[in-house]
């Protein structure tokens, strides 16, 4: 039920949708009416981040200093502020890219593919060449009962262990402690600093945040030299989630899953890593299938006891002593180590908890809700036997809230800001 005034900032803007929804042209179909409220509201109504979520990384931080940043006030992603920069630089002049777990973990991933090749410049005996060595020491095989097993094909007991000492070695080495986060600006999924102008509209941020896989957006004025807000996907799904009872939201929350085509994944190719894997398996995955997250599943292959997603590289790269009673680190042993690490430091997680799920007869509204409540990027479909069919993430939800019109953007990219010339964004 509508209340009498907005209970947050957030749920004020979805007033004005509701202001905006009850005067549009009635010939306009449900759709096209978001599209139009949307249109209608700037950016700059977007309720202020926190200022925790505000945070700049220097472009001569190294990967270790960078990721714990990143760690200490938990956000998945920071703008990098370009120190050779003059202090009253224009923003496209001081910002060369935001960085992100994702891009530190498979810039790492990446390098120990290209350096047995001789493509990076890691040394041989290096931490990342020795760990190239051991990741292709690795084969899967699935038995009669349908396990998986994972073998060694050297017969080196060393060349098969991939345990937390190797996780110390490699982030107390001077190859991570050295590497400046401005050394990888272009590197694999280096996201570009695209940035959205206060008068932007509500629209250019969400077909942002979605069609073009944005999971961050700062907010700066043309002239200015400093950012005013940061957006996440996260911050509009819990938007969406404090308009739960205004009219408009009903209308378009009440619909069932399947019936607004999601998940959009289908079944067969969903990405996911057996439970007796190795945990490096799953980044490999996400790096290679180029998504955020992966269920870990039983031995049956059918049903998920957990999930791992790019954020949780953390564990790997900042806290690699607790793997050290493990000879190899499977998935199943990264979930039940990082569990009890985060219990013995009374921090909330998404991991100490079972793994989400939803049916396909849910409604999306109710999903909001649950992702927005639990804090978490992804929750995975099941049949009524709790069979994983598939997964839906918090860019899949704000796809089915809007649609790009025809020829929209224009020339919206054109000149925002030059990717550098190796970027393979």
């Amino acid at each position: 039920m509508e209340t009498d005034s907005p209970r947050s900032p957030e749920a004020e803007i979805g007033h004005r949708v509701e202001d905006l929804w009850e005067v549009a042209q009635p010939q306009l179909s449900p759709s096209e009416k978001l599209n139009s409220c949307f249109e209608d509201i700037p950016v700059a109504s977007f309720p202020r981040a926190h200022p925790s979520q505000v945070i700049e990384i220097p472009s001569d931080a190294s990967l270790a200093d960078t990721v714990e940043t990143l760690s200490k006030n938990k956000i998945l992603s920071a703008p990098i502020r370009n120190v050779d920069a003059p202090e009253d630089a224009s923003w496209i002049d001081k910002y060369i890219g935001i960085v992100e777990f994702a891009g530190i973990a498979m810039w790492l991933l990446h390098q120990t593919d290209a350096s047995p090749n001789g493509t990076a410049g890691s040394a041989v005996g290096s931490p990342v060449a020795n760990l190239a060595a051991r990741l292709g020491s690795f084969t899967f095989r699935r038995t009669s009962s349908g396990r998986v097993e994972t073998t060694a094909d050297s017969e080196s007991d060393e060349a098969a262990s991939v345990g937390g000492s190797f996780f110390e070695t490699l982030t107390s080495s001077e190859f991570y402690k050295n590497t400046k986060v401005g050394d990888i600006s272009g590197s694999f999924r280096w996201a570009p600093f695209l940035a959205l102008q206060p008068s932007d509209t509500f629209l250019t941020m969400l077909l942002l945040l979605s069609k073009y896989r944005m999971k961050s957006l700062p907010v700066v004025d043309m002239g200015g030299d400093h950012i005013e807000n940061i957006i996440t996907q996260s911050s509009v799904v819990h938007m969406l989630a404090e308009c739960a009872g205004l009219p408009w939201f009903e209308s378009w929350g009440t619909k069932k899953l399947c019936d607004l085509g999601l998940p959009l994944m289908k079944p067969y190719k969903l990405v996911k890593v057996n439970e007796d894997q190795p945990v490096l398996k799953a980044f490999q995955l996400m790096r290679e299938k180029g998504v955020g997250g992966v269920p870990v599943m039983d031995t049956s292959g059918t049903k998920a006891i957990g999930n791992i997603s790019i954020r949780d590289v953390q564990y790997l790269l900042g806290a690699p002593k607790i793997y050290k009673q493990y000879r190899t680190i499977a998935a199943k042993d990264f979930l039940t180590a990082v569990r009890h690490h985060l219990q013995e430091q009374h921090e909330p997680s998404p991991l100490l908890h079972d793994v989400i799920t939803c049916k396909r007869d849910d409604a999306i509204k109710d999903i909001i809700l649950k992702l927005d409540s639990e804090k978490i990027h992804r929750i995975y479909v099941v049949d009524d036997e709790g069979n994983t069919e598939g997964v839906i993430t918090l860019r899949d939800i704000i796809s089915k809230l809007v649609h790009e019109p025809r020829h929209y953007f224009g020339d919206f990219f054109d000149g925002v800001v030059p990717l550098p010339a190796n970027s393979t964004v």
